[in-house]
C-alpha cells in the first residue's frame, strides 16, 4: 500500500513523496539536519535555546516543551502510524497517563478484560481513586460492549493482540460503536507496530505504543508514543505533555528512532521465527493449548487476517503441570532470557502470573487464563533452529 506524505526540503519548501512502509521507518517524517547534514537527527542534549531577544527564537525555549531529537521521533511515529501528529513520553504508562488525564471525576471507561498488568495498576490502583470508573469486559464480544456503554461513557480502550492471552479484537467493530456513541477508541499497538497493523486506519481516535518494546527494539530504552490525528485532542494531550513533564530524553528518543529504522527487518524475522515456534508448540505432547493468532482455530483468527499483515513475534501456551513444573522449565532455558519486557532482538520468556501481571489479582487473573501454568514467549530474532532447541531442551 502506499502513503502519500509531505517534508519541507532544504529550500523551505513542500514536496511530496510516494512511500512504501519499509522506506518510511527510515525516512518517514525526517528532516535534513542543516548544519553540517548529519544523515541521523542528532541528539540535542540540551534544556535550553538561546534567543536573539526575549520571545524570539528558532522554534525551542525549554527541552521538557521542545526538543529537536524528540520531535524527529514524534514526526517518525506520525508517519508510521498515518497520522497527522506524535508525541513522545518518559514510557507507555506515561503516555496512558496523559490520556487519562484527558478525562473527568465520574467518566466511564470500558477496557479489555485481558490487559497488561501495568494497565491495570494504573486504572485500578490510581485513577480509579480520582472518580473514573473503569468496567473490564471481553471487547471480543462486541454486543455485550454496546450494552455497557452509558451517557458517561468516553472511551474504550483495547490491546490488541492482548498482553498476554493473545486475544484479538475487532478495532473496526468497536469504531462503530464508538462513532455510533460519540466515544474515543485508543488502542495499545505494541504487540502489532505499524508494520502489522495501523489503527487509525480502522478508525481508532488514539494509538499508544510502549516503544520501549518492538518499535526501539534492542531492550535499551523506556519510552511511550502516542500518535493521532485529531487537532484538539492532539492540542489537550500536548498540554498533557508539557505540563506534566514525562517527557522522554534526547538520548532515548535517538536510540527509538535508531530502532524504528530496522523496525520491517526485525519484524519479519519475529513472524517468521514465531510461526515455526507456534506450529513446534502445538505439537508438543507436555504442550496444553498454544495461543498464537495465526492458528485458524484461535478466536477471531479472521480479524487477525484482515487487520494484521501478520501474526506477530509473541505467544504464550500452557503446560500440562502445576507452577513447581512452570518454573523448572522457565529456569532451563539457554538462550531465551527469563525477564520481564519483550520486543527486543533477543528472545525472552515469562511467567505472567508472578511477573508482568502480578498486581491482578489471582481470582481476575484466573477467570481470564492467566494461570500459574502459562509462559509467554517473545520470540527474538536468533536462528530458528537454536530456538526450537533451547524450547526442546527446557520443557524436556
Amino acid at each position: 500500500m502506499y502513503i502519500s506524505w509531505t517534508l519541507p526540503n532544504n529550500e523551505g519548501g513542500l514536496y511530496s513523496r510516494i512511500m512504501k512502509f519499509n522506506t518510511k521507518t527510515i525516512h518517514g517524517g525526517q528532516i535534513k539536519e542543516k548544519a553540517y547534514g548529519a544523515v541521523m537527527p542528532p541528539i540535542y542534549q540540551t534544556s535550553t535555546y538561546s534567543q536573539k531577544s526575549p520571545g524570539e527564537h528558532s522554534g525551542y525555549e525549554y527541552s521538557r516543551t521542545q526538543n529537536p531529537t524528540r520531535h524527529a521521533l514524534e514526526r517518525s511515529i506520525a508517519s508510521l502510524e498515518n497520522a497527522k501528529y506524535g508525541l513522545a513520553f518518559s514510557s507507555g504508562l506515561s503516555a496512558i497517563d496523559a490520556v487519562m488525564k484527558l478525562f473527568s471525576p465520574g467518566d466511564e471507561i470500558i477496557s479489555t478484560n485481558d490487559l497488561y498488568g501495568g494497565s491495570y495498576r494504573l486504572f485500578n490502583k490510581i485513577y480509579a481513586k480520582f472518580g473514573l470508573k473503569f468496567i473490564f469486559t471481553d471487547l471480543r464480544n462486541l454486543k455485550q460492549t454496546e450494552k455497557l456503554v452509558t451517557n458517561k461513557t468516553k472511551l474504550i480502550w483495547v490491546e490488541t493482540p492482548t498482553n498476554p492471552m493473545i486475544n484479538i479484537i475487532d478495532i473496526k467493530g468497536l469504531s462503530k460503536i464508538c462513532k455510533s456513541n460519540n466515544l474515543l477508541l485508543a488502542v495499545d499497538n505494541t504487540f502489532s507496530t505499524p508494520y502489522l497493523q495501523k489503527p487509525i486506519d480502522l478508525g481508532a481516535d488514539i494509538i499508544m505504543h510502549s516503544a520501549t518494546k518492538f518499535l526501539a527494539g534492542h531492550s535499551d530504552v523506556i519510552l511511550g508514543l502516542l500518535a493521532l490525528s485529531n487537532d484538539e485532542l492532539a492540542e489537550k494531550l500536548f498540554f498533557m505533555q508539557n505540563s506534566s513533564g514525562a517527557i522522554c530524553g534526547p538520548m532515548d528518543s535517538f536510540l527509538t528512532l535508531r530502532g524504528i529504522k530496522t523496525l520491517h527487518v526485525r519484524m519479519q524475522r519475529h513472524c517468521e521465527n514465531a510461526r515455526v515456534i507456534a506450529n513446534y508448540l502445538k505439537k508438543h505432547d507436555k504442550v496444553d493449548n498454544v495461543y498464537w493468532p495465526g492458528f485458524e482455530n484461535h478466536p477471531n483468527h479472521n480479524i487477525a487476517k484482515s487487520q494484521m499483515n501478520d501474526f506477530g513475534g509473541m505467544i504464550s501456551f500452557t503446560v500440562k503441570g502445576n507452577f513447581d513444573l512452570v518454573k523448572r522449565i522457565t529456569s532451563s532455558f539457554k538462550v531465551f532470557t527469563l525477564a520481564e519486557s519483550l520486543g527486543g532482538v533477543e528472545s525472552l520468556v515469562n511467567h505472567p502470573a508472578t511477573m508482568t501481571h502480578a498486581s491482578i489479582p489471582k481470582e481476575e487473573r484466573d477467570k481470564i487464563g492467566i494461570t500459574d501454568n502459562l509462559i509467554r514467549l517473545s520470540v527474538g530474532i536468533e536462528d530458528i533452529s537454536d530456538l526450537v532447541d533451547d524450547i526442546e531442551q527446557a520443557i524436556n
